[in-house]
C-alpha cells in the first residue's frame, strides 16, 4: 500500500485499550457529530495565578480535548461542558439554559466525563438502580441518578446514539475514584451501546512526573489535553474495532434510513 501502514488488528483478544496511538483518529473519524459533556477538563481550563497569589480559571475550548480530536477526526464536535460542571447542575439547568437539548445539537455520539466535581462536593455516587427507565423523573437524588438521567434525556431525542462513559485516570497513589469507575461499567449493562474509556485502568497515572510535564497548577496544559485527545481517540478506534457490528449502521444514527440485515 505504498509503504502506508494500516492497522487491521479486530481479532486480537490480547490487545489492550491504549496500547498504541492511532493517527488521524483512527476509526473514531467515523463519528461524524459528537457531543463532549463534562466539566473543566472537558472545556480545555486553564489555571492561571496573579501576584498575590489569587487564582483564576478560564475555559478555552479551542484546547479542550474534544477539539483537539475534531481537528484529527474531521468531525463536528459539541462542547456541552463549563468548568464546575456537575451532572445533577448539568441535568436541572445548564444543559436547558444552554440550548443543549435542542434538536439542531443532537449528536451520533456521546462522550460523557463527568464525576470529578460531583464527587468533590460529596454526592452520593449511588448505583444503577437510582435510574427509573421509565420515568427519569423519577430517578434517585445521587450522582447515578442525574448522570444516567442525561442519557435519557439524549435517547429521546438520538434512541441510536452511541455513547462512552469516561472514568478519571489514577494519581500518583491509585484511584481516585473507583465507586464512580464501577458505576460506568455498570451503567453499560442498563443503557444500549454504551461504552467504557477506562482512564483509571488503562492510561497513564497522573503522578508526580506525569504532572511537571502536563499540568499547569490543578489543571491540564495545553500539551495536556492534546495527549487526552490522543487517548479518547484512540480507546474509542479500539472500542470500535472490537465491536464492529455495533457500528455498521453508525452512518444512519439521526435519520430515517435503515438496514435491517445489520445490527443497530
Amino acid at each position: 500500500m505504498n509503504g502506508m501502514q494500516i492497522y487491521y488488528n479486530f481479532d486480537d483478544p490480547d490487545e489492550i485499550p491504549l496500547s498504541s496511538f492511532v493517527q488521524d483518529g483512527g476509526y473514531c473519524s467515523i463519528l461524524r457529530t459528537v457531543g463532549c459533556i463534562g466539566d473543566s477538563l472537558s472545556s480545555g481550563e486553564f489555571e492561571s495565578e496573579d501576584e498575590n497569589g489569587n487564582k483564576g480559571y478560564h475555559d478555552y475550548f479551542e484546547y479542550s480535548w474534544g477539539q483537539f480530536l475534531a481537528r484529527d477526526c474531521g468531525c463536528k464536535v459539541y462542547n456541552f461542558s463549563r468548568g464546575g460542571m456537575t451532572a445533577k447542575e448539568y441535568m436541572e439547568s445548564f444543559a436547558e439554559e444552554n440550548g443543549f437539548w435542542d434538536d439542531d445539537k443532537i449528536c451520533q455520539a456521546y462522550i460523557i466525563a463527568l464525576g470529578v466535581n460531583d464527587m468533590n462536593a460529596g454526592q452520593c455516587v449511588g448505583s444503577a438502580a437510582d435510574i427509573n427507565l421509565q420515568d427519569r423523573s423519577l430517578n434517585r437524588d445521587t450522582f447515578a441518578g442525574y448522570y444516567g438521567g442525561i442519557v435519557q434525556r439524549l435517547l429521546e431525542k438520538a434512541p441510536k446514539a452511541r455513547f462512552f462513559f469516561v472514568t478519571a485516570p489514577q494519581t500518583g497513589n491509585g484511584s481516585k475514584y473507583p465507586e464512580h469507575t464501577r458505576l460506568m461499567h455498570e451503567l453499560t449493562e442498563v443503557f444500549p451501546f454504551s461504552y467504557v474509556i477506562d482512564l483509571d485502568r488503562y492510561a497513564p497515572k497522573h503522578d508526580e512526573a506525569f504532572r511537571q510535564r502536563f499540568y499547569m497548577g490543578g489543571h491540564l496544559n495545553a500539551a495536556g489535553y492534546r495527549l487526552t485527545a490522543k487517548q479518547i481517540e484512540s480507546y474509542i478506534d479500539f472500542i470500535i474495532r472490537h465491536n464492529m457490528d455495533d457500528f455498521a449502521q453508525i452512518g444512519f444514527v439521526g435519520t430515517p434510513y435503515h438496514n435491517p440485515h445489520y445490527k443497530w
